[in-house]
């Protein structure tokens, strides 16, 4: 039965307890763990209950409960405590980037994500992609940066996951009540909520906005679940990457597009967008279209401006990871949109595909992102480089190595991480300073001053605590099942609190290999049960709903955790969410990552397990892979990595080979040295592989160095770039459109006529070399180029390798062509090297290197790319 009318209960706190409500609606408390204490105090078991919720269980708490709290004086104190810390960090002046970046005016970056994961409450995140999302909002907001986030607010969010009494994966979904959640709805000046609206397939699709705040960061979601839209439309926002592809393409119109007409409803105009994830990609199109009606400029002369103040971060390292459509359905949904940004259907379809001339191919969210972008990254060094190969044909002719495709290496919000234990012992031995000096290398050497026997104290308790937790979730596991009582009670007796323990915790796509360690299961169960020195594996993670494959991987875990010999040894957790990873980083000794190199982007599991004192045993993959180098290269101990990174023929030879390592690195290396132990009975050895790992690798693998690298490098470079082309009535940017269009018209008439060396054919290291060109630039003039020597070592197919590029000089002009020169130049390697000559367009506002399609090195035909 519908409701006829809607009202909102609030919870009747008393006024004593009033800055309860307030600091329950900020999300700094997921990072304070003196909040989280104080809102367990109130109430430990509703607390559990209420999925670490403090809006609800400040709603459920029964009345004479917060009378008597309100009476208490030691909460009473803590109340005053935490709203008077709250004040003072959100009008703090002193915020790292307000000491550092002083010069820097009216910067304001807008993030876009599909999914956030802040807090396990609050269930609008899938896994890695919105853990980074969440974590790069906290990061910003204790580094004080400019900063809002945009996303969507999912009716059903993300899946719950329980398992079949066979083990088989199945999903639940849960309406989230935005009422009892740490959100509040923007309204009008009447007081009426305000609503954005988007064209979606020819039709006004409406959405409403809230607001999560996020220390000092506001994040906001659109929700499309209202009474002004028909059914269809209510469902767009009600599940996190749910249903087909058509659905896929609405929720990221509205992503995209109503998402920056939310920030323009709400009066924000942010001068930098940084998409996260191809998902937003349509934001660059829409602040193409508003730059062009404020400014009153052509589609080019706003994209020229947009593009500066764009990022991209793609986080997918195979190309089926990424959205796809078809040219029909873009063209349904979005041709009116083509319309009001003044191109063709076939021209809007080309900035989506990375073939301009084939009309089959389909539009591409990853590739819209980086045409429009003018800085573009991937997620760890090695990401950076597999997407460089993967994109190069958007750039053609440009060396996989020049693909204007950089990295910029996740990192974790250690304090959301961290227990509170650890936490308070880097308070102890790095100073109160650690919280806000994460990425200063030297602050992390003070981690040898932590006496042995307290760090391993600390560790053990949060074991025991795992245990616990891990025994207490596996008992209502069971009697969800409905098994037997003698089952159930055997719960109590699973796992060891004093025994090595390993985690494996991650989503489970096939190319994790969460099976791996399970491939011998005879020499597993030898290691597990070793006399007297046990070992013993977690596992948790959801599959994709659709992912069957990723499901029986799950279902072969739980059959042989239901043997006898492992069932005292391996245990499953159900429905892994941002508690259970929690638990298991903050009490494994090892954290176990076993991906194919190199289909892990980055992976930030293993950072969190680090800044606890786990150890990470890995394949060459993501983050590990740079992790493992650093610190080779510096002769220090972080861990173990399972082989060096080679490729075999077959996968499944490549499975037998690295499953072999993994046992043998658990029987001769990592066993011993955990069961080593002193007449103190410590394990000392352990113990300086733990300080070892934290004081050489925490400081770079945290956010907040991560979104220092953002800000630094990208957001403040950007938000200059922009300013600059939009001052004077955007007259730079009109200038550099009218020369973009200029060159791209010319460029089939740019060619390199010849190239001469002048010098002998045996030269001697430390020689230099004069190298002449002849250029053919039709009716462009020099200024309008860049003519490059481009030199180095000869592989045995005479291409050149590790080449570096020279400006060549133009000194005069012969016969309708332009000469260039390199002079000087030295020859520094000895053996085979060679060297040509390239010709790439150059305007003194053009921030991009390469732009696609316009290129040209000797004997090259001419392609010239209409999306350049």
């Amino acid at each position: 039965m519908k409701a006829i009318h809607i009202f909102n209960v609030v919870p009747a706190l008393p006024e004593p307890l009033s800055g309860l409500r307030r600091f329950a609606y900020n999300l700094r408390w997921t990072w304070d763990h003196d909040s989280i204490e104080l809102f367990r105090r109130l109430d430990s078991e509703l607390w559990e209950s209420t999925g670490h919720n403090p809006v609800r269980l400040l709603g459920a708490l029964d009345q004479s409960q917060l009378e008597a709290a309100a009476q208490d004086e030691t909460i009473l104190a803590q109340v005053e405590q935490e709203v008077h810390q709250l004040d003072e960090y959100l009008a703090s002046k002193a915020t790292w980037y307000q000491r550092t970046h002083t010069s820097v005016e009216g910067l304001r970056v807008a993030y876009f994500s599909a999914e956030f994961g802040l807090t396990e409450c609050l269930s609008i995140f899938a896994g890695g992609l919105g853990i980074l999302a969440g974590d790069h909002l906290k990061s910003a907001s204790n580094l004080g940066i400019p900063l809002v986030a945009v996303g969507l607010l999912y009716q059903q969010g993300y899946f719950s996951q329980y398992l079949s009494a066979a083990g088989w994966q199945q999903e639940s979904y849960a309406d989230n009540d935005f009422q009892n959640l740490p959100l509040t709805l923007e309204k009008q000046p009447d007081g009426g909520a305000l609503h954005i609206q988007v064209d979606i397939c020819g039709r006004p699709v409406s959405a409403q906005i809230w607001r999560v705040s996020v220390g000092r960061v506001s994040l906001f979601l659109l929700d499309t679940n209202i009474p002004e839209n028909g059914p269809g439309d209510r469902k767009i926002t009600d599940q996190l990457y749910g249903g087909d592809l058509e659905m896929r393409l609405k929720q990221e119109i509205l992503l995209g597009i109503g998402g920056c007409t939310a920030l323009q409803a709400l009066g924000i105009e942010p001068s930098v967008y940084h998409m996260n994830e191809g998902h937003s990609a349509f934001l660059s199109l829409e602040w193409t279209r508003q730059l062009m009606e404020k400014h009153k400029l052509s589609f080019g002369e706003a994209r020229e401006i947009s593009s500066a103040g764009l990022i991209f971060t793609g986080h997918t390292p195979v190309p089926a990871g990424h959205d796809y459509f078809p040219p029909s359905l873009i063209e349904r949904y979005l041709g009116n949109f083509a319309q009001h940004l003044g191109l063709a259907m076939s021209d809007f379809l080309t900035l989506g595909r990375q073939n301009h001339a084939d009309s089959s191919e389909q539009f591409c969210m990853t590739v819209l992102a980086l045409r429009m972008a003018s800085v573009s990254n991937g997620v760890s060094k090695l990401h950076g480089h597999v997407s460089r190969e993967m994109w190069q044909g958007l750039w053609p002719g440009v060396p996989v190595n020049e693909i204007p495709i950089g990295h910029v290496t996740n990192g974790v919000h250690f304090r959301s991480w961290n227990s509170n234990e650890m936490n308070r012992l880097y308070d102890r031995y790095l100073g109160p300073h650690w919280r806000e000096n994460q990425a200063d290398p030297k602050l992390w050497l003070r981690v040898d001053s932590i006496p042995p026997e307290e760090l391993w104290r600390t560790h053990e308790r949060r074991r025991e605590r795992l245990v616990a937790f891990a025994r207490r979730r596996l008992r209502s596991q069971l009697v969800r099942r409905g098994a037997p009582r003698s089952t159930i009670d055997a719960a109590d007796e699973v796992l060891d609190p004093a025994a090595l323990t390993i985690g494996f915790a991650r989503r489970f796509a096939t190319y994790k290999r969460a099976t791996l360690l399970l491939r011998d299961t005879a020499r597993l169960e030898r290691i597990l049960n070793q006399p007297g020195r046990p070992v013993q594996i977690l596992f948790a993670g959801k599959a994709h709903p659709r992912d069957e494959a990723g499901k029986a991987l799950i279902q072969q875990i739980m059959k042989l955790a239901q043997q006898k010999e492992f069932r005292r040894r391996l245990v499953f957790l159900e429905d892994y969410d941002m508690a259970v990873a929690r638990a298991l980083v903050q009490g494994c000794d090892v954290w176990l990552n076993t991906p194919m190199r190199p289909l892990e982007a980055s992976g930030t599991s293993g950072m969190k397990a680090l800044a606890n004192g786990a150890l990470n045993l890995s394949t060459l993959d993501g983050w590990w892979d740079e992790a493992w180098q650093y610190a080779a290269a510096r002769g220090s101990f972080v861990g173990w990595a399972i082989g060096r990174g080679e490729k075999y023929e077959t996968q499944e030879y490549q499975d037998q080979v690295e499953a072999a390592a993994l046992y043998d690195l658990l029987e001769s290396e990592i066993v011993p040295a955990f069961y080593e132990r002193n007449l103190d009975g410590l394990p000392r050895r352990w113990i300086g592989y733990m300080k070892s790992s934290i004081g050489t690798l925490s400081y770079s693998f945290n956010a907040q160095r991560m979104v220092k690298d953002y800000t630094t490098d990208f957001y403040t470079a950007a938000h200059r770039r922009c300013q600059r082309l939009l001052a004077d009535g955007a007259k730079k940017a009109r200038a550099l459109a009218a020369w973009l269009g200029r060159v791209a018209a010319e460029w089939s008439n740019v060619a390199v006529k010849n190239v001469d060396a002048i010098r002998e054919n045996d030269i001697r290291v430390g020689d230099q070399i004069r190298v002449q060109a002849r250029v053919h630039l039709g009716n462009l003039a020099p200024d309008d180029v860049a003519v490059e020597l481009y030199l180095g070592r000869l592989n045995s197919d005479g291409q050149i390798t590790c080449a570096a590029s020279i400006l060549m000089q133009c000194t005069g002009q012969e016969n309708g062509t332009q000469i260039y020169e390199a002079k000087g130049v030295p020859c520094q390697c000895s053996g085979r090297n060679g060297y040509t000559v390239r010709v790439r367009p150059f305007h003194a506002d053009e921030t991009r290197r390469f732009l696609p399609g316009l290129i040209r090195w000797p004997d090259e035909p001419a392609v010239k790319d209409k999306a350049a």
